[in-house]
């Protein structure tokens, strides 16, 4: 047996690719711990998993706020590490450090993004393995912004004389032991070993908690569509929704519509025979049942729609998303629009040139075959089983 913690920050879209392979280690009769957010982790993992927990830099509530003018384009990932990120470092920093002299795992299995479990592993000297449950972050997605990138480096390096080995010099967003991409080249494109190895496994697709009750009844022969913009996202989008709405709306002779709306920014829209409006509704087992997928080219959501090969409209508001929305450009398997001043003629021509240009949903399928064939949480619960 093997005792293995998990470091992962309080986002969903991070936890939750993590939790398939926790399962996966578990069912091998390993002794899983988690250090992080525990509302986001025992949701996700369940009330029985050991968490230990973990401060969030002040003022923050489980997601990254948003900030009046969130910037764009690649700007906006540094935005995320110097807003978030890097204070998120700071403060996890003791907590994990708690967590490994109480739990005194054999292996670490640091997410990308929570560098504090790779700067507590390095300094002492705990084997520890990189969950890229973003693509974002390999070598090539700060390509053409060299300043940037050398601010980053001086952020990790300040970083790590203050919680980790001042004498180490590893990039803590890349172990040299193994790093484990929830994603396939097919999507990403060729990526380079930034530090030790890359095993692609393609999406965590796991047994989630019991959705409840669905209106599965309402379901026609049309062509489904699904809107969401996250969990991160959930209060900047009114304009965006409705344009969706809108759009749908006016294609009801051939399209149903359902948008996710945890905030009701659409205030009590109606729903009807053509559009759904739901706070909640079990994306994973709705998207055997779409023809496209709208969102916010969040990492997690643009991996389960390909999975079963849906094409996207993406429209990237922050963080790593213009990163991962630029990657469904490139491998056709989606269009890109914009988010800010989007306009119900705008997506609905995206949305008609997704479901009628059969290219999109081809290499969608093309996408969504090496997702599978690459193994998923088994294979990553595999590779992690060799390196311990």
């Amino acid at each position: 047996m093997t005792r293995y913690l998990f470091v992962v920050p309080p986002l969903v879209g991070h936890v939750d690719p993590a939790v398939g392979v926790a399962a996966e280690l578990t069912a091998r009769g390993h002794q899983v711990a988690w250090a992080g957010m525990p509302e986001i982790v025992g949701a996700l993992a369940g009330r029985t998993a050991q968490i230990y927990p973990c401060a969030l830099p002040r003022g923050r509530q489980g997601e990254p706020f948003e900030s009046p003018a969130p910037p764009c384009g690649l700007s906006a990932l540094q935005f995320l590490w110097e807003d978030f990120l890097i204070p998120l470092g700071e403060v996890m920093a003791p907590d994990v450090l708690a967590a490994v002299e109480e739990f005194r795992p054999d292996v670490m299995v640091v997410d990308q993004q929570a560098v504090a479990g790779a700067l507590i592993a390095e300094r002492l000297g705990i084997p520890w393995i990189t969950s890229a449950t973003t693509s974002a972050e390999f070598p090539g997605a700060l390509d053409g912004m060299p300043l940037v990138d050398a601010w980053l480096n001086e952020r990790f390096d300040d970083l790590r004389s203050r919680t980790g080995d001042p004498l180490g010099g590893k990039d803590p967003r890349f172990s040299p032991h193994l790093i484990i991409a929830f994603t396939t080249p097919e999507l990403t494109g060729p990526v380079s070993a930034p530090s030790g190895p890359i095993c692609f496994v393609g999406p965590s697709i796991h047994p989630r908690p019991a959705f409840g009750d669905f209106l599965w009844e309402w379901l026609d022969d049309r062509k489904l569509v699904l809107v969401s913009l996250g969990a991160a996202n959930a209060d900047a989008g009114a304009v965006f929704l409705a344009a969706a709405h809108a759009a749908l709306r006016d294609r009801r002779d051939r399209l149903q519509g359902i948008i996710v709306d945890p905030a009701d920014l659409l205030e009590n829209a109606a729903s009807s025979s053509s559009v759904l409006v739901l706070p909640v509704v079990p994306q994973l087992e709705l998207l055997p049942w779409c023809s496209a997928v709208v969102c916010q080219a969040g990492h997690n959501t643009v991996c389960q729609a390909l999975w079963y090969g849906v094409p996207l409209v993406v429209a990237p508001m922050r963080d790593d998303q213009p990163v991962v929305a630029n990657q469904v450009v490139a491998a056709d398997v989606g269009i890109r629009v914009p988010f800010g001043g989007i306009t119900p003629e705008r997506l609905g021509e995206a949305l008609d040139l997704v479901l009628d240009e059969p290219r999109h949903r081809k290499a969608a399928q093309h996408v969504g075959d090496a997702f599978q064939a690459a193994g998923g949480a088994a294979a990553a619960a595999q590779y992690i089983e060799a390196v311990a």
